[in-house]
């Protein structure tokens, strides 16, 4: 597959998942996505799929200071509906990472050991846009994304897809498109705030 050579460029999360250890994955449950491992997720390279990457890499590294963070033993809720301004993508992407599933997800042995189901939630009654909280201390990290605070998409959507469009605009989209996200990608601290909670 071919794709934007800075997708690379992006920090890796890395967690340990104690299921795909259990089931001989691997011998030590390490797993490692990367940018483009979201990208094949969701199919596409978007500021939201970008956002959410960003929120999952920086809100794992508050939840879980100088320690790998644990896939399934953290519970994700968003503040909006799947269908609301695209929390569904960030949902989707959440998922992947963490193993946070509403109830689709593994129900566990004897449905306790490894469950992944109802750990993500939508229409959460929370103050960030995202909250992780891990299962094994309660400790929780609010996490809010805005890339607005760093670029603007509308200029060159309506170039491409607005009623004056020209064949220009369109033929430039997409690398004018892939160099915000890369540029949000490089500055995760300009669109991305943690909010610690006691």
């Amino acid at each position: 597959m071919k794709y934007r050579k800075f997708f690379d460029d992006v920090e890796k999360i890395v967690l340990k998942d104690e299921l795909c250890q259990f089931l001989g994955v691997n011998d030590d449950g390490i797993i490692e996505f990367s940018y483009i491992d979201v990208v094949k997720t969701t199919g596409h390279s978007c500021l939201t799929v970008a956002g959410a990457y960003l929120i999952a890499l920086e809100g794992l590294k508050a939840l879980f200071p100088g320690e790998i963070p644990k896939r399934g033993q953290i519970k994700v809720e968003i503040n909006k509906a799947p269908d609301e301004d695209n929390a569904g993508v960030v949902g989707c992407v959440l998922s992947n990472i963490t193993g946070a599933t509403t109830d689709y997800g593994f129900g566990g042995f004897g449905g306790k050991m490894f469950n992944r189901r109802n750990l993500l939630f939508y229409n959460a009654p929370i103050e960030s846009f995202v909250k992780f909280t891990r299962l094994d201390t309660g400790n929780q990290i609010g996490v809010n994304y805005n890339a607005g605070k760093l670029v603007n998409a509308k200029e060159i959507l309506a170039a491409a897809m607005g009623p004056n469009a020209t064949e220009e605009g369109k033929k430039a989209f997409p690398d004018r498109f892939q160099s915000l996200v890369e540029k949000v990608l490089n500055n995760a601290g300009s669109v991305i705030d943690i909010i610690k909670y006691d």
